[in-house]
């Protein structure tokens, strides 16, 4: 669903935890991106190498975060355009290349999938476990949860896709959760840049009380940030 609300206990973008663990994750997805890329190729899986990618995407999402952490909510939100622009194009861009991949022939090897996804599922499990609490951050915040949520969901359909070639000996299966994959990231970089233009519709004066409202946890009358424009 599109955020329409922004927790008042979610942490400022400048707090020393949230750019630790912005590190942490882009060491992981690089690492990831990587190895699931080589193993992708090799097994012939089209749902690796889509995955590899999208570990690839979220390196970059997880720079700019990086670059804008501390900066005001205006900045924030264009960062967050940019971030839900580039998911949008990756998964239009795994939409095409399945279909592609599914007018031709050959079966991946599922148990390079299904160790590969294993690992793949730790990696990112581990991820949205660490930045959980910044879910309900600005759409800047939401769009790194966006991305380490819709991973581990992604790592999951790869494992059933593995189990899927080894009961049915076709790709289908592998060319299904590809598909599936497109749709999360279709749908996850929509969701970023809905909130993150409602964010830059705000006025200064309502962008300055989002701002603070989201980096002061004591503050429980804190009113949902899309709610300034419905005044």
């Amino acid at each position: 669903m599109v955020c329409n609300s922004c927790q008042s206990d979610a942490p400022p973008a400048s707090d020393p935890r949230w750019r630790r663990m912005l590190w942490i994750a882009l060491a992981i997805n690089l690492a990831m991106f990587l190895g699931e890329i080589v193993a992708g190729i090799a097994s012939g899986s089209r749902s690796l190498q889509a995955d590899a990618l999208d570990f690839l995407g979220d390196s970059a999402n997880y720079a700019i975060s990086l670059g804008v952490a501390g900066l005001a909510l205006g900045w924030r939100s264009r960062a967050a355009l940019l971030k839900g622009g580039t998911i949008l194009a990756f998964g239009l861009y795994v939409l095409v290349t399945t279909v592609l991949a599914a007018l031709g022939r050959g079966v991946p090897q599922a148990e390079t999938m299904g160790i590969v996804g294993v690992i793949a599922l730790i990696a990112n499990g581990s991820v949205a476990l660490m930045l959980y609490r910044y879910r309900g951050g600005d759409a800047n915040m939401r769009s790194v949860w966006i991305c380490s949520r819709n991973d581990a969901i992604g790592n999951l359909a790869v494992l059933l896709a593995a189990a899927g070639v080894v009961g049915t000996g076709t790709a289908w299966p592998d060319l299904a959760v590809a598909l599936i994959m497109a749709g999360l990231g279709i749908w996850g970089g929509l969701q970023i840049i809905s909130q993150a233009h409602a964010e830059l519709r705000l006025t200064p004066a309502s962008r300055v009380e989002a701002q603070h409202s989201l980096a002061s946890p004591a503050r429980h009358d804190a009113r949902p940030i899309l709610s300034q424009n419905e005044r």
